[in-house]
């Protein structure tokens, strides 16, 4: 086990080089660049004054253009600037993010914590919520229950998160109908003044909305597959033996069964660590919460290539550890499991 574990995390390294050199050709060579950005500026802002060193194709003088092409250190190569960004990546050095004028690492930091909050919460409800439900729907299979769970979470599971996150805003967050919960940031603005439970209210408080719009899509997929997983179990072999034996139908399911029902759940957690890190654009967007979602999305519109770059190799990394710990987890579930 110890030799699969050293070579899955020494296989991560060039894993990670080739997410990263692809992504940042791709990049890189996508059209408007962060120069190209600048000179628009210049051209809104006046800023284009006349030189001696001619006029470039983009209008503005050549000594301009080459100036811009070495601050934002487009002067070189494109292999040569990504051994430097490879280079720099061992102390975490992702450079200056250039719309926000600071360090790459401290604009991600400010904004991490509101998609991990979020990622977390819904992690812990989904499958404190969904595993014991989809139990219970595969022990009583075919009852009314299981039928009328199936109904209620397939129209959940049919609300785009889009229409719910403006419903929920219109009808229940000071539209045109109840003012009940708040928009916009984790915390009212007096929160450090207010007492413990009051500060723990005022997070629950404005928690909810966003929370309700993360978590409803993943309540169908998550109980389902518990569901079809525990079923296909009890269906073998295995199961049949151990209730002629006589053990009680309880010790059958939960004690035989579930453990090994428990395996296709495991793989879920690779992708909730890169949720953790992507955040949703949408439902950040509508509830203006300032997190990673919208930190990816308007890096790529203003072409902010030091900030994109960041974003994608720690969503990377989480992701690939999110692997990594979800075949961990196998043999945890399962000792017969052996990756060597």
């Amino acid at each position: 086990m110890f030799k699969y574990i050293l070579r899955r995390l020494v296989m991560m390294i060039p894993t990670l080089i080739g997410i990263t050199l692809l992504s940042f050709v791709i990049i890189n060579l996508a059209p408007g660049s962060p120069v190209e950005q600048k000179i628009m500026q210049m051209r809104f802002g006046g800023g284009m004054g006349a030189s001696a060193g001619g006029q470039s194709e983009h209008g503005v003088s050549k000594d301009v253009l080459e100036a811009l092409k070495k601050q934002y250190g487009f002067d070189k190569p494109l292999h040569v600037r990504y051994g430097i960004w490879l280079k720099n990546i061992v102390t975490l050095d992702f450079g200056n993010s250039f719309s926000y004028e600071e360090p790459v690492v401290d604009v991600i930091a400010a904004r991490f914590p509101v998609s991990l909050q979020f990622g977390v919460i819904s992690l812990l409800l989904t499958y404190l919520i969904c595993i014991p439900l989809g139990i219970a729907k595969a022990v009583k299979d075919g009852s009314g229950f299981d039928v009328a769970t199936s109904v209620v979470l397939m129209i959940l599971y049919s609300i785009p998160p889009l229409i719910l996150a403006i419903l929920l805003r219109v009808y229940l967050a000071g539209g045109a109908f109840l003012d009940w919960f708040p928009l916009g940031d984790l915390y009212s603005d007096n929160y450090y003044d207010l007492g413990f439970w009051d500060q723990v209210w005022d997070r629950v408080h404005h928690f909810i909305l966003p929370l309700i719009c993360y978590v409803i899509g993943n309540f169908t997929v998550l109980t389902f597959l518990m569901k079809n997983s525990l079923i296909e179990e009890i269906k073998l072999d295995y199961v049949r033996t151990a209730r002629a034996k006589g053990l009680p139908e309880s010790a059958v399911v939960y004690k035989h069964a579930l453990r090994n029902a428990l395996i296709p759940i495991a793989t879920g957690l690779a992708s909730f660590l890169g949720f953790f890190f992507a955040g949703s654009v949408i439902i950040e967007q509508v509830f203006n919460l300032d997190g990673m979602g919208m930190l990816s999305y308007k890096s790529a519109l203003a072409r902010d290539y030091n900030v994109m770059m960041g974003l994608i190799f720690f969503e990377s990394m989480l992701m690939l550890v999110g692997r990594f710990l979800s075949d961990i987890s196998y043999t945890l579930i399962d000792p017969r499991i052996d990756f060597t």
